[in-house]
Formats: structure tokens, C-alpha cells, sequence
């Protein structure tokens, strides 16, 4: 029993080695792009998970007790991951690295047990996602905006003769029915400092390559009598509901 015991130790240490190496190259890819979880973090989350696992196997509590270790460090990472995870104008910044350092985790479990085919094809597959795939994403994402499923909400504003709104309502209501375009609201204001001028905007959504159909929409508007100005503006795009 005892003569078998350094050989085990070198394999557990064997095992650890595996998951620091997979770790820096993993890391490393993080590190030269300057992302908020680098060489460092995803070195000790893919370290850490593999001595979590170990430690399963030094119980000697089988596999049952590894794979319950190993779901209570996906658990950890997953607070881990939203630490990186931040929300900057709007946009959500982070998402991939959170997903990186899970990843790393699940590298480190995989040569806590021993498993160190799966551990390096793992570590190959998120070094392709975050370099190859990110410059399919870039291609992607460079494509002429009418090729995208994207929608944009439009505000378009007509000021008129208060004894006109109700005709002028009347004329956005059925152009925008007619186009067609998505319309959502309609709302009348006064407009500061022009007595007896009411400000009629309506609020739209429409896929970007149909824009001229607004353009056309605003030129007969300002064909009307009562009409002094109309004007509109784009809010920024965002996917369509699937």
C-alpha cells in the first residue's frame, strides 16, 4: 500500500500540472487582449477547480463524491463569472470571458479526474471560439445593416395649427396604417413659446432598410397647409423578437 502511494501522489500532481498548463493557454488569449480575467484568474480557476476534484479523490469517496465537488465549483464559477460581467450604456460587457473562466473550470475538473484527452480538446475548443469565431463574428457583424434582423424605433414630430391636430392625427394614423409600419404611440403637445401650435409626434418601429418609407410619409405631411415643420429621429437598433 504504501509503495503505491508516491506513484499516486505523482499522478495527482500530474493532474494539477495539466491544469495550470491548460489554464496559461488558456489565459494567455485573455491576457493579450486585455480582458478583465487574464493569465492570473483563469490560471487559478482552472488550478483551483482540478483541487477541489482532487481532493474528491483523496477522500475516497468514488466518483459520486467527485462529481458532487465538481458541481459545487460550476456553482462558484458561476459568482465568479458575474463579477466580470458589467453593464456599460446600455450594453453588456463581459459575457464572454464569464464564459471563458466556466470553461476554464470545466478544464480543471476535467484533469482532476483525470482526463486529460477531453481536458486538452477542451482547452482547443475555447482557444478556436475566442480566436477564430471572433473574427466569423466580426465578418458577421459587418454586413450591410438590411442583411441584419434588426428593428430601430423612429419619433417622427409634425408641429401644426391647434385647430388642425385632429386632421393631422388623422393623416399620421392612416399613412402608418397604409405604408405599413409598426406604429406604437401617438401623442399631441403645445409647443413652447408658439401659441396656438401643437406638436403631434408618433413613435414607430421599422427594419432600417425601410426607412424611405418614413421619408416618403414625412414629405406628404409637410405638404399640408397647417403644417410649419416635421422632423424625426432614429433611437438605436435592436433585434427583433425571435
Amino acid at each position: 500500500m504504501n509503495s503505491r502511494t508516491p506513484i499516486m501522489t505523482l499522478d495527482l500532481v500530474l493532474r494539477l500540472v495539466a491544469a495550470f498548463v491548460c489554464g496559461v493557454a488558456i489565459g494567455l488569449e485573455r491576457q493579450m487582449r486585455q480582458r478583465n480575467a487574464g493569465l492570473r484568474t483563469i490560471t487559478l480557476v482552472a488550478s483551483g477547480a482540478c483541487l477541489f476534484v482532487l481532493l474528491g479523490v483523496l477522500t475516497g469517496n468514488g466518483t459520486a463524491g467527485v462529481t458532487q465537488i465538481a458541481a459545487y465549483v460550476v456553482s462558484g464559477v458561476g459568482f465568479l463569472g458575474g463579477g466580470v460581467i458589467m453593464r456599460d450604456k446600455g450594453s453588456i460587457q463581459g459575457i464572454n470571458t464569464a464564459a471563458t473562466l466556466w470553461c476554464s473550470a470545466a478544464v480543471g475538473v476535467l484533469c482532476g479526474a483525470g482526463h486529460y484527452g477531453p481536458a486538452l480538446a477542451g482547452t482547443a475548443i475555447v482557444l478556436l471560439t475566442n480566436t477564430l469565431l471572433r473574427e466569423v463574428s466580426r465578418m458577421i457583424n459587418s454586413t450591410p445593416v438590411s442583411n441584419a434582423d434588426l428593428v430601430r424605433e423612429y419619433a417622427l414630430a409634425v408641429v401644426c395649427r391647434e385647430d388642425n391636430e385632429i386632421h393631422i392625427r388623422t393623416v399620421l394614423s392612416n399613412s402608418m396604417y397604409s405604408t405599413p409600419l409598426s406604429f406604437q404611440s401617438l401623442l399631441s403637445e403645445d409647443v413652447d413659446g408658439e401659441a396656438g401650435r401643437i406638436r403631434v409626434t408618433a413613435t414607430l418601429k421599422l427594419h432600417p432598410k425601410d426607412q424611405p418609407k418614413l421619408e416618403q410619409m414625412a414629405s406628404r405631411i409637410s405638404m399640408e397647409k397647417s403644417v410649419s415643420s416635421v422632423s424625426w429621429v432614429a433611437k438605436e437598433a435592436e433585434p427583433t423578437p425571435e
